[in-house]
């Protein structure tokens, strides 16, 4: 007979990429302390979001998630929250405009602090420290007491989650997501460029929209529609006992949610079937996601499914694909048609970005953007091929102007990388090259449409 779940199961199973901390009495009062803190998201707006994820995966919406690779300290700000919002914010018009699709706000945000790293230890020279693991487990800087993983910072990142939990809240409700303010939400250092200027140009058809239909008597009963945006947050369920403290029981007999975040997933190292992490996604209400990446074999992807969506659930499960460019074709088409053959409802979306992550000539990591988009495109003429739905894209993306992907409008080549290159851990893509995203995507999405369409007349016709 299968145990019962609860919050801490996962504990029986291996455990990967968890740091070693020397005060293991430390953290678990930290972690004790954490339990009895205020939950960060609430149980209505997970089943909001599942809601919302339902229609992607029915193919009546799209799945715009994004933001830092890894969150940090040091640049904690509400401006920086602020550009990430809006950058983010901008898309989804672009997308919804563009495309006639509702699009799931989902932002790396509020908590995506740790980061899984490929060996626990690090060299420089002579010295081996334990790697960087994000701010919420140890500092970047490379020395002795900076990478020794403290309990501390588990409630510093929670601090620092609820404020930008705060400030997220007042901008989906306050009045910033006001459709009738689209002109504004310009950012100021891509004023003179191509995906700005197009992004104008979409501002104006929005307004005129809007005038039209006010003058028709339309608009004034959807306030919320209009005025506001629903807005939900993400992070990689990586430390586990961090999960575990923020785990909360729902009243009136509902089950458990992960009050630490609206959805959470899985990373490519920590999804082993036998392993803590699925231990405990399975067991929680919240929408949960997998990345599913070139060592995932067909079998083991249904096992996965099984596991954490036994019921079908719709919106219930995601996978976040992330193959690179030059493996897309070779994995892709074999797990669609698994998990298609198997009648699993669930949001397939790309992740562009871990699949194409290369060394520069001037030796820092970067992605180039044509690189991501060639990914992007396998991706939606894979699924057309297939008939499925490509339901979402997963971008690490900023709002501040930085170098850290070549290519875009702007043509930032490697030489420029330097100028601006402030990531804690991997390459993103600034707010000129995620709206050149977004426009691109919009037009796959059109394109999605009239397939769909066409096809629809031509077996009404027969």
């Amino acid at each position: 007979m299968p145990t019962r779940w609860t919050p801490d199961s996962w504990r029986n199973r291996p455990a990967a990429q968890q740091p070693n901390y020397p005060d293991k009495d430390k953290l678990a009062a930290v972690e004790s302390d954490l339990s009895r803190y205020p939950p960060l998201v609430f149980g209505g707006e997970v089943k909001a979001l599942k809601h919302q994820l339902g229609r992607v995966a029915d193919g009546r919406a799209f799945l715009l998630q994004g933001g830092d690779c890894a969150e940090s300290f040091a640049e904690f700000h509400p401006d920086t929250i602020r550009d990430t919002f809006r950058v983010l914010l901008q898309m989804a018009v672009i997308l919804t405009f563009g495309a006639a699709c509702p699009v799931v706000k989902v932002g790396r945000m509020a908590g995506q602090f740790g980061k899984p790293r490929s060996s626990d230890m690090e060299r420089q020279g002579d010295q081996e420290l334990p790697s960087y693991r994000g701010d919420n487990v140890n500092g970047i800087q490379f020395d002795a007491t900076a990478r020794m993983p403290d309990p501390d910072r588990l409630m510093r990142a929670y601090n620092q989650s609820a404020a930008t939990l705060n400030l997220l809240r007042a901008y989906a409700s306050g009045g910033y997501a006001d459709l009738h303010r689209v002109h504004r939400w310009n950012l100021d250092f891509v004023a003179n460029s191509p995906a700005a200027e197009r992004f104008q140009d979409l501002a104006d058809r929005i307004g005129e929209s809007l005038a039209f239909m006010r003058a028709c008597g339309v608009g004034d009963d959807a306030a919320h529609e209009l005025k506001g945006t629903d807005f939900f947050t993400s992070h990689e369920c990586l430390l586990l006992g961090f999960e575990e403290a923020m785990t909360r029981h729902e009243p009136s007999g509902g089950g458990w949610v992960d009050s630490s975040a609206h959805m959470l997933w899985c990373g490519d190292r920590t999804r082993q079937l036998d392993g803590a992490h699925l231990e405990f996604l399975k067991g929680i209400e919240n929408p949960i996601a997998v990345k599913v990446g070139p060592s995932m074999q067909p079998d083991e992807l249904l096992r996965v499914v099984d596991l954490l969506n036994p019921f079908d659930e719709p919106g219930r499960l995601t996978l976040i694909c992330r193959f690179g460019a030059d493996k897309v074709e070779q994995h892709l088409p074999n797990l669609i048609r698994a998990v298609k053959r198997d009648g699993r409802r669930v949001v397939w979306s790309c992740d562009p970005m871990h699949g194409n992550t290369v060394k520069s000539s001037v030796g820092l990591k970067t992605r180039g953007f044509d690189q991501l988009m060639r990914e992007v495109r396998q991706f939606f003429a894979i699924h057309r091929a297939e008939g499925t739905y490509p339901g979402g894209i997963h971008l690490e993306l900023t709002g501040q102007n930085v170098t850290e992907c070549t290519g875009g409008a702007m043509a930032i080549t490697e030489d420029k990388l330097s100028s601006r290159y402030h990531t804690h851990c991997d390459p993103r893509l600034n707010a000129d090259q995620s709206l050149e995203m977004a426009f691109q995507i919009a037009e796959l999405l059109k394109e999605e449409r009239r397939a769909v369409e066409q096809g629809a007349e031509v077996r009404e016709s027969a």
